[in-house]
Protein backbone atom coordinates (compact mmCIF):
# COMPACT_ATOMS: atom_id res chain seq x y z
CA UNK A 1 0.00 0.00 0.00
CA UNK A 2 0.66 3.61 -0.82
CA UNK A 3 2.90 5.28 1.96
CA UNK A 4 1.59 9.10 1.08
CA UNK A 5 -0.74 10.34 -1.23
CA UNK A 6 -0.89 13.67 -2.29
CA UNK A 7 -4.53 14.93 -3.44
CA UNK A 8 -4.08 17.59 -6.12
CA UNK A 9 -7.42 19.42 -5.89
CA UNK A 10 -9.25 21.30 -3.81
CA UNK A 11 -12.63 21.40 -1.63
CA UNK A 12 -15.58 18.57 -1.02
CA UNK A 13 -13.43 16.12 -2.78
CA UNK A 14 -9.91 16.63 -1.43
CA UNK A 15 -11.35 16.57 2.29
CA UNK A 16 -13.48 13.50 0.86
CA UNK A 17 -10.23 11.79 -0.40
CA UNK A 18 -8.57 12.66 3.29
CA UNK A 19 -10.87 10.67 5.20
CA UNK A 20 -10.82 7.63 2.95
CA UNK A 21 -6.60 7.70 3.32
CA UNK A 22 -7.21 8.61 7.00
CA UNK A 23 -9.46 5.17 7.53
CA UNK A 24 -7.00 2.92 5.66
CA UNK A 25 -3.97 4.64 7.77
CA UNK A 26 -2.48 6.69 4.60
CA UNK A 27 -0.64 10.04 5.36
CA UNK A 28 -2.03 12.60 2.99
CA UNK A 29 -0.89 15.81 1.76
CA UNK A 30 -3.19 18.64 0.56
CA UNK A 31 -2.05 21.23 -1.73
CA UNK A 32 -4.02 24.90 -2.52
CA UNK A 33 -3.85 27.89 -4.21
CA UNK A 34 -3.69 31.19 -1.50
CA UNK A 35 -7.60 31.46 -1.81
CA UNK A 36 -7.97 27.97 -0.71
CA UNK A 37 -6.08 28.65 2.72
CA UNK A 38 -8.73 28.49 5.11
CA UNK A 39 -10.24 25.39 3.73
CA UNK A 40 -11.30 21.99 5.54
CA UNK A 41 -8.81 20.18 3.01
CA UNK A 42 -6.02 22.00 4.09
CA UNK A 43 -6.97 22.17 7.69
CA UNK A 44 -7.70 18.32 8.15
CA UNK A 45 -4.60 16.69 5.76
CA UNK A 46 -1.77 15.72 7.23
CA UNK A 47 0.60 18.02 5.29
CA UNK A 48 -0.41 21.19 3.05
CA UNK A 49 1.92 22.88 0.68
CA UNK A 50 0.91 26.12 -0.76
CA UNK A 51 0.76 26.01 -4.44
CA UNK A 52 0.45 29.48 -6.22
CA UNK A 53 -2.05 32.24 -6.63
CA UNK A 54 -5.67 31.52 -7.05
CA UNK A 55 -6.50 31.40 -10.88
CA UNK A 56 -6.34 27.36 -11.44
CA UNK A 57 -3.68 28.34 -14.49
CA UNK A 58 -0.92 29.06 -11.89
CA UNK A 59 -1.97 26.78 -9.02
CA UNK A 60 -4.23 23.61 -9.51
CA UNK A 61 -3.79 23.04 -13.45
CA UNK A 62 0.07 23.59 -12.87
CA UNK A 63 1.92 20.22 -13.65
CA UNK A 64 5.47 21.61 -12.40
CA UNK A 65 3.99 23.38 -9.21
CA UNK A 66 1.93 20.10 -8.44
CA UNK A 67 4.73 18.04 -9.30
CA UNK A 68 7.36 19.91 -6.82
CA UNK A 69 5.01 19.31 -4.02
CA UNK A 70 5.18 15.75 -4.90
CA UNK A 71 8.83 15.93 -4.15
CA UNK A 72 9.40 18.18 -1.12
CA UNK A 73 6.68 16.02 0.45
CA UNK A 74 8.07 12.17 -0.69
CA UNK A 75 4.40 11.72 -1.55
CA UNK A 76 5.04 8.40 -3.61
CA UNK A 77 1.26 8.70 -5.05
CA UNK A 78 -1.07 11.18 -6.12
CA UNK A 79 -5.06 11.24 -6.38
CA UNK A 80 -6.55 13.81 -8.77
CA UNK A 81 -10.25 13.72 -7.33
CA UNK A 82 -12.51 14.94 -10.66
CA UNK A 83 -11.99 18.30 -12.72
CA UNK A 84 -8.26 20.24 -12.99
CA UNK A 85 -6.01 17.13 -13.56
CA UNK A 86 -8.07 13.96 -13.47
CA UNK A 87 -8.20 13.72 -16.89
CA UNK A 88 -4.57 14.85 -18.07
CA UNK A 89 -2.71 11.97 -19.82
CA UNK A 90 0.28 14.39 -19.61
CA UNK A 91 0.16 14.34 -15.64
CA UNK A 92 -0.63 11.13 -15.59
CA UNK A 93 2.24 9.89 -17.75
CA UNK A 94 4.75 12.29 -15.73
CA UNK A 95 3.30 10.20 -12.83
CA UNK A 96 4.52 7.46 -14.06
CA UNK A 97 8.19 8.62 -15.19
CA UNK A 98 9.23 10.11 -11.75
CA UNK A 99 8.06 6.37 -10.20
CA UNK A 100 4.55 8.37 -8.59
CA UNK A 101 1.77 6.20 -8.68
CA UNK A 102 -1.43 7.96 -10.14
CA UNK A 103 -4.39 6.64 -8.69
CA UNK A 104 -6.84 6.38 -12.00
CA UNK A 105 -6.26 5.31 -15.50
CA UNK A 106 -2.97 4.77 -16.85
CA UNK A 107 -2.37 7.68 -19.95
CA UNK A 108 -2.47 5.95 -22.92
CA UNK A 109 -6.49 4.40 -21.82
CA UNK A 110 -7.12 8.71 -20.79
CA UNK A 111 -6.21 9.92 -24.17
CA UNK A 112 -8.04 6.81 -25.78
CA UNK A 113 -11.38 7.96 -24.19
CA UNK A 114 -10.49 12.00 -23.82
CA UNK A 115 -10.78 12.57 -27.52
CA UNK A 116 -14.68 11.49 -28.18
CA UNK A 117 -14.07 10.69 -32.14
CA UNK A 118 -11.60 8.19 -31.06
CA UNK A 119 -13.71 7.02 -28.05
CA UNK A 120 -16.52 6.23 -30.65
CA UNK A 121 -14.49 4.65 -33.00
CA UNK A 122 -13.07 2.21 -30.10
CA UNK A 123 -16.83 1.76 -29.02
CA UNK A 124 -18.06 0.61 -32.42
CA UNK A 125 -15.01 -1.60 -32.58
CA UNK A 126 -15.88 -3.17 -29.24
CA UNK A 127 -19.40 -3.55 -30.47
CA UNK A 128 -20.87 -0.72 -28.15
CA UNK A 129 -23.67 1.18 -29.47
CA UNK A 130 -23.21 4.72 -31.10
CA UNK A 131 -25.10 7.45 -31.88
CA UNK A 132 -25.71 7.58 -35.90
CA UNK A 133 -23.36 10.25 -37.30
CA UNK A 134 -20.09 11.08 -39.07
CA UNK A 135 -17.75 8.35 -37.59
CA UNK A 136 -14.69 10.86 -37.42
CA UNK A 137 -14.16 14.29 -37.62
CA UNK A 138 -15.57 16.18 -40.49
CA UNK A 139 -13.34 18.81 -42.62
CA UNK A 140 -15.77 21.52 -43.67
CA UNK A 141 -19.54 22.73 -43.84
CA UNK A 142 -19.60 20.95 -47.43
CA UNK A 143 -18.79 16.98 -45.90
CA UNK A 144 -21.27 18.58 -42.96
CA UNK A 145 -23.71 19.34 -44.75
CA UNK A 146 -23.70 15.64 -46.60
CA UNK A 147 -23.48 13.86 -43.34
CA UNK A 148 -27.11 15.89 -42.17
CA UNK A 149 -28.73 14.79 -45.39
CA UNK A 150 -28.33 11.31 -44.73
CA UNK A 151 -28.91 11.09 -41.09
CA UNK A 152 -31.20 13.39 -40.99
CA UNK A 153 -31.94 16.72 -38.76
CA UNK A 154 -32.06 17.27 -35.97
CA UNK A 155 -28.20 16.99 -35.38
CA UNK A 156 -25.32 18.09 -33.27
CA UNK A 157 -22.38 19.66 -33.63
CA UNK A 158 -19.64 18.58 -31.04
CA UNK A 159 -16.20 19.68 -30.36
CA UNK A 160 -13.81 16.23 -30.56
CA UNK A 161 -12.04 17.78 -27.32
CA UNK A 162 -15.22 19.39 -25.70
CA UNK A 163 -16.82 19.13 -21.93
CA UNK A 164 -18.97 20.77 -20.38
CA UNK A 165 -21.22 21.89 -23.30
CA UNK A 166 -18.48 23.74 -25.27
CA UNK A 167 -18.22 23.46 -28.61
CA UNK A 168 -21.76 21.73 -28.89
CA UNK A 169 -24.66 23.45 -31.35
CA UNK A 170 -27.93 21.92 -31.86
CA UNK A 171 -29.04 22.29 -35.52
CA UNK A 172 -32.85 21.28 -36.55
CA UNK A 173 -32.65 22.55 -40.35
CA UNK A 174 -30.52 22.63 -42.98
CA UNK A 175 -31.10 26.85 -43.21
CA UNK A 176 -29.16 27.29 -39.63
CA UNK A 177 -26.08 24.63 -40.24
CA UNK A 178 -23.39 27.16 -41.29
CA UNK A 179 -24.31 29.29 -38.58
CA UNK A 180 -23.68 27.45 -35.89
CA UNK A 181 -20.77 24.70 -37.42
CA UNK A 182 -18.84 28.59 -37.35
CA UNK A 183 -20.13 28.72 -33.17
CA UNK A 184 -19.04 25.69 -32.78
CA UNK A 185 -15.71 25.81 -34.02
CA UNK A 186 -14.71 29.08 -32.39
CA UNK A 187 -15.93 27.97 -29.42
CA UNK A 188 -13.50 24.84 -29.50
CA UNK A 189 -10.49 26.46 -30.11
CA UNK A 190 -11.09 29.07 -27.58
CA UNK A 191 -11.92 26.50 -24.90
CA UNK A 192 -9.71 23.67 -25.79
CA UNK A 193 -7.40 25.04 -28.35
CA UNK A 194 -8.90 22.80 -30.86
CA UNK A 195 -11.25 23.15 -33.33
CA UNK A 196 -12.38 19.48 -34.55
CA UNK A 197 -15.84 18.87 -35.13
CA UNK A 198 -17.95 15.63 -35.41
CA UNK A 199 -21.69 15.37 -35.95
CA UNK A 200 -24.19 12.71 -34.76
CA UNK A 201 -27.59 12.27 -35.06
CA UNK A 202 -29.83 14.36 -32.04
CA UNK A 203 -31.99 12.48 -29.42
CA UNK A 204 -34.92 13.97 -28.60
CA UNK A 205 -35.75 14.18 -24.90
CA UNK A 206 -33.31 11.52 -23.71
CA UNK A 207 -32.44 10.07 -20.50
CA UNK A 208 -28.60 10.42 -19.54
CA UNK A 209 -28.23 7.06 -18.30
CA UNK A 210 -24.16 6.67 -16.91
CA UNK A 211 -22.85 3.11 -15.58
CA UNK A 212 -20.00 3.22 -12.70
CA UNK A 213 -17.56 0.76 -13.73
CA UNK A 214 -13.80 -0.15 -12.12
CA UNK A 215 -11.21 -1.94 -13.61
CA UNK A 216 -8.16 -4.11 -12.03
CA UNK A 217 -4.89 -4.58 -13.27
CA UNK A 218 -5.23 -8.07 -14.79
CA UNK A 219 -8.13 -6.50 -17.04
CA UNK A 220 -10.77 -7.31 -14.97
CA UNK A 221 -13.59 -5.07 -15.19
CA UNK A 222 -17.09 -5.02 -13.51
CA UNK A 223 -20.09 -2.55 -13.12
CA UNK A 224 -21.32 -0.83 -9.84
CA UNK A 225 -25.01 -0.28 -11.37
CA UNK A 226 -25.93 3.02 -12.94
CA UNK A 227 -27.31 6.45 -11.89
CA UNK A 228 -30.15 8.42 -13.58
CA UNK A 229 -28.56 12.18 -14.74
CA UNK A 230 -30.99 13.52 -16.72
CA UNK A 231 -31.44 16.05 -14.69
CA UNK A 232 -28.80 19.29 -15.59
CA UNK A 233 -28.66 22.44 -16.79
CA UNK A 234 -26.43 23.77 -20.28
CA UNK A 235 -24.95 20.02 -19.74
CA UNK A 236 -24.08 20.20 -16.00
CA UNK A 237 -25.83 17.97 -13.88
CA UNK A 238 -27.99 19.21 -10.93
CA UNK A 239 -29.53 16.04 -10.03
CA UNK A 240 -28.32 12.40 -9.95
CA UNK A 241 -29.64 9.52 -8.43
CA UNK A 242 -30.10 5.37 -8.55
CA UNK A 243 -31.40 3.52 -9.76
CA UNK A 244 -32.73 5.45 -12.91
CA UNK A 245 -36.75 5.23 -13.02
CA UNK A 246 -36.53 4.03 -16.40
CA UNK A 247 -34.49 0.95 -15.89
CA UNK A 248 -35.65 -2.71 -16.27
CA UNK A 249 -33.59 -5.48 -15.03
CA UNK A 250 -33.40 -6.34 -19.02
CA UNK A 251 -32.30 -3.28 -19.77
CA UNK A 252 -29.77 -2.99 -16.92
CA UNK A 253 -28.41 -6.06 -17.79
CA UNK A 254 -27.84 -4.78 -21.71
CA UNK A 255 -26.45 -1.60 -20.41
CA UNK A 256 -23.83 -2.74 -18.03
CA UNK A 257 -22.79 -5.66 -20.66
CA UNK A 258 -21.74 -2.61 -22.63
CA UNK A 259 -20.57 -0.56 -20.06
CA UNK A 260 -18.30 -3.41 -19.29
CA UNK A 261 -16.97 -4.23 -23.03
CA UNK A 262 -16.41 -0.32 -23.38
CA UNK A 263 -13.64 -0.88 -20.34
CA UNK A 264 -12.41 -3.97 -21.15
CA UNK A 265 -12.53 -2.25 -24.92
CA UNK A 266 -9.18 -0.35 -23.32
CA UNK A 267 -8.16 -2.52 -20.23
CA UNK A 268 -9.48 0.05 -17.80
CA UNK A 269 -7.65 0.26 -15.11
CA UNK A 270 -9.82 2.29 -11.88
CA UNK A 271 -12.98 3.62 -11.57
CA UNK A 272 -15.03 5.05 -14.88
CA UNK A 273 -18.04 6.34 -16.31
CA UNK A 274 -19.64 5.19 -19.11
CA UNK A 275 -22.16 7.14 -20.03
CA UNK A 276 -25.33 6.91 -22.55
CA UNK A 277 -28.00 8.46 -23.99
CA UNK A 278 -31.18 6.54 -23.94
CA UNK A 279 -34.43 7.33 -25.84
CA UNK A 280 -37.74 6.40 -25.08
CA UNK A 281 -38.18 3.27 -27.02
CA UNK A 282 -34.97 2.22 -24.72
CA UNK A 283 -32.49 1.89 -27.16
CA UNK A 284 -28.77 3.14 -25.60
CA UNK A 285 -26.23 4.87 -27.24
CA UNK A 286 -22.47 5.88 -25.71
CA UNK A 287 -21.97 9.17 -25.51
CA UNK A 288 -18.15 9.32 -23.75
CA UNK A 289 -16.21 7.85 -20.93
CA UNK A 290 -15.03 9.90 -17.81
CA UNK A 291 -11.73 8.57 -16.89
CA UNK A 292 -11.99 9.40 -13.19
CA UNK A 293 -13.47 9.53 -10.11
CA UNK A 294 -17.76 11.55 -10.64
CA UNK A 295 -19.16 14.22 -8.60
CA UNK A 296 -21.91 11.75 -8.28
CA UNK A 297 -20.22 8.77 -6.62
CA UNK A 298 -21.26 8.99 -3.37
CA UNK A 299 -25.16 7.95 -4.87
CA UNK A 300 -23.69 4.69 -6.07
CA UNK A 301 -21.98 4.25 -2.73
CA UNK A 302 -25.02 4.53 -0.79
CA UNK A 303 -27.30 1.80 -2.97
CA UNK A 304 -24.16 -0.12 -2.87
CA UNK A 305 -22.78 0.25 0.05
CA UNK A 306 -19.10 0.55 -0.76
CA UNK A 307 -16.13 2.87 -0.10
CA UNK A 308 -15.56 3.90 -3.72
CA UNK A 309 -12.29 6.57 -3.27
CA UNK A 310 -11.18 3.03 -0.93
CA UNK A 311 -12.03 0.67 -4.11
CA UNK A 312 -9.77 3.32 -6.71
CA UNK A 313 -6.77 3.05 -4.09
CA UNK A 314 -7.02 -0.47 -3.93
CA UNK A 315 -7.07 -0.95 -7.55
CA UNK A 316 -4.44 1.40 -7.96
CA UNK A 317 -2.04 -0.44 -5.45
CA UNK A 318 -2.03 -3.14 -7.60
CA UNK A 319 -5.22 -5.48 -5.30
CA UNK A 320 -7.50 -7.18 -7.60
CA UNK A 321 -11.34 -6.38 -8.02
CA UNK A 322 -14.40 -9.24 -7.67
CA UNK A 323 -15.64 -8.96 -11.04
CA UNK A 324 -18.78 -9.02 -9.50
CA UNK A 325 -21.52 -6.81 -10.79
CA UNK A 326 -23.46 -4.94 -8.49
CA UNK A 327 -27.63 -3.98 -8.63
CA UNK A 328 -29.02 -0.93 -6.22
CA UNK A 329 -30.58 -2.54 -2.91
CA UNK A 330 -31.98 0.95 -2.20
CA UNK A 331 -32.87 4.44 -3.92
CA UNK A 332 -30.32 7.49 -3.21
CA UNK A 333 -30.40 10.65 -4.79
CA UNK A 334 -27.92 13.79 -4.86
CA UNK A 335 -29.04 17.60 -4.93
CA UNK A 336 -25.75 19.83 -6.22
CA UNK A 337 -25.64 22.59 -3.77
CA UNK A 338 -24.17 25.56 -5.66
CA UNK A 339 -23.48 29.11 -5.06
CA UNK A 340 -25.31 30.56 -7.93
CA UNK A 341 -29.19 32.42 -8.05
CA UNK A 342 -31.30 29.93 -9.33
CA UNK A 343 -33.90 32.82 -9.71
CA UNK A 344 -31.04 35.31 -12.08
CA UNK A 345 -30.09 32.15 -14.49
CA UNK A 346 -27.74 30.15 -12.33
CA UNK A 347 -25.75 33.36 -11.96
CA UNK A 348 -22.69 32.62 -9.81
CA UNK A 349 -22.92 33.90 -6.20
CA UNK A 350 -19.58 33.99 -4.31
CA UNK A 351 -19.12 35.42 -1.32
CA UNK A 352 -19.04 34.83 2.78
CA UNK A 353 -21.15 32.15 4.05
CA UNK A 354 -22.85 33.74 7.26
CA UNK A 355 -24.99 31.11 8.62
CA UNK A 356 -24.52 26.98 7.94
CA UNK A 357 -26.20 23.93 9.31
CA UNK A 358 -26.37 20.90 7.38
CA UNK A 359 -29.01 18.42 7.15
CA UNK A 360 -28.67 15.60 9.19
CA UNK A 361 -30.70 12.29 9.98
CA UNK A 362 -31.24 8.26 9.05
CA UNK A 363 -30.19 7.77 5.64
CA UNK A 364 -29.04 11.84 4.89
CA UNK A 365 -25.63 12.77 3.92
CA UNK A 366 -24.10 15.75 3.28
CA UNK A 367 -20.35 15.87 1.38
CA UNK A 368 -18.76 19.70 1.90
CA UNK A 369 -15.80 21.63 2.41
CA UNK A 370 -17.71 25.13 3.90
CA UNK A 371 -18.84 26.34 7.65
CA UNK A 372 -20.18 29.37 8.84
CA UNK A 373 -17.36 32.38 8.09
CA UNK A 374 -16.03 30.40 4.56
CA UNK A 375 -15.80 32.57 2.00
CA UNK A 376 -16.36 31.00 -1.44
CA UNK A 377 -13.89 32.35 -3.80
CA UNK A 378 -15.04 33.06 -7.47
CA UNK A 379 -12.40 31.32 -8.95
CA UNK A 380 -13.54 28.06 -9.12
CA UNK A 381 -16.48 25.98 -9.79
CA UNK A 382 -19.54 27.29 -7.54
CA UNK A 383 -20.48 23.60 -6.25
CA UNK A 384 -20.22 23.85 -2.14
CA UNK A 385 -22.20 20.78 -1.15
CA UNK A 386 -23.57 17.63 -2.11
CA UNK A 387 -27.08 16.76 -0.03
CA UNK A 388 -27.58 12.74 -0.70
CA UNK A 389 -30.68 10.95 0.77
CA UNK A 390 -31.48 6.70 0.60
CA UNK A 391 -34.40 5.22 1.23
CA UNK A 392 -36.30 1.93 0.31
CA UNK A 393 -37.83 3.38 -2.48
CA UNK A 394 -37.68 6.55 -5.19
CA UNK A 395 -41.23 8.11 -3.34
CA UNK A 396 -39.81 7.85 -0.15
CA UNK A 397 -36.12 8.86 -0.83
CA UNK A 398 -37.68 12.45 -2.57
CA UNK A 399 -39.75 13.05 0.89
CA UNK A 400 -36.56 12.52 2.65
CA UNK A 401 -34.70 14.90 0.51
CA UNK A 402 -37.39 17.24 0.78
CA UNK A 403 -37.46 17.09 4.76
CA UNK A 404 -33.48 17.50 4.66
CA UNK A 405 -33.46 20.76 1.97
CA UNK A 406 -35.72 22.80 4.49
CA UNK A 407 -33.42 21.73 7.52
CA UNK A 408 -29.76 23.19 4.91
CA UNK A 409 -29.34 26.84 6.11
CA UNK A 410 -26.81 28.53 4.32
CA UNK A 411 -27.11 32.29 4.75
CA UNK A 412 -24.83 35.14 3.41
CA UNK A 413 -24.70 34.17 -0.22
CA UNK A 414 -27.48 32.67 -2.96
CA UNK A 415 -27.39 28.95 -2.93
CA UNK A 416 -29.38 26.04 -4.98
CA UNK A 417 -31.72 25.02 -2.26
CA UNK A 418 -34.55 26.39 -2.90
CA UNK A 419 -34.55 25.23 -6.83
CA UNK A 420 -33.96 21.80 -5.38
CA UNK A 421 -37.26 22.19 -3.21
CA UNK A 422 -39.29 23.36 -6.52
CA UNK A 423 -37.99 20.23 -8.51
CA UNK A 424 -38.73 18.15 -5.44
CA UNK A 425 -42.56 18.89 -5.68
CA UNK A 426 -43.03 18.90 -9.62
CA UNK A 427 -45.26 16.35 -10.50
CA UNK A 428 -43.27 14.89 -13.62
CA UNK A 429 -40.28 15.06 -11.54
CA UNK A 430 -42.01 12.76 -9.04
CA UNK A 431 -43.51 10.54 -11.59
CA UNK A 432 -39.86 9.91 -12.68
CA UNK A 433 -40.93 11.45 -16.31
CA UNK A 434 -37.92 13.56 -17.16
CA UNK A 435 -34.99 14.00 -19.79
CA UNK A 436 -32.03 15.80 -20.03
CA UNK A 437 -34.21 18.95 -21.63
CA UNK A 438 -36.72 18.79 -18.58
CA UNK A 439 -35.68 22.18 -17.25
CA UNK A 440 -36.67 24.02 -20.55
CA UNK A 441 -40.32 23.44 -19.40
CA UNK A 442 -39.25 23.73 -15.75
CA UNK A 443 -41.56 26.11 -14.11
CA UNK A 444 -39.30 28.54 -12.28
CA UNK A 445 -42.13 30.64 -10.86
CA UNK A 446 -42.44 28.02 -7.93
CA UNK A 447 -39.51 28.78 -7.03
CA UNK A 448 -38.86 30.91 -3.66
CA UNK A 449 -36.11 33.52 -2.75
CA UNK A 450 -34.15 32.63 0.26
Amino acid sequence: MFKKILIANRGEIALRIIRTCKEMGIPTVAVYSTADQESLHVRFADEAVCIGPPPSSESYLSIPKIMAALEITNADAVHPGYGFLAENADFAEMCSEYGVKFIGPQAYQIRKMGDKVTAKETMIKAGVPTVPGSGGLVEDVKQGLKICKKIGFPVIIKATAGGGGKGMRIVREEAEFETQWDHARKEAMASFGNDGIYIEKFIEKPRHIEFQIIGDQKGKVAHLSERDCSIQRRHQKLVEESPSPFMTPRLRKKMGEAAIKAGKAIRYEGLGTVEFLVDAKANFYFMEMNTRIQVEHPVTEEVIEKDLVKEQIKVAAGLPISGKNYIPRLHAMECRINAEDPLNNFRPSPGKIESFHSSKGHGVRVDTHVYAGYVVPPHYDSMIAKLICKAETREDCITKMQRALGEFIIEGLKTTVPFHQALMKDENFRKGNIHTGFLETFDFSKIKSE
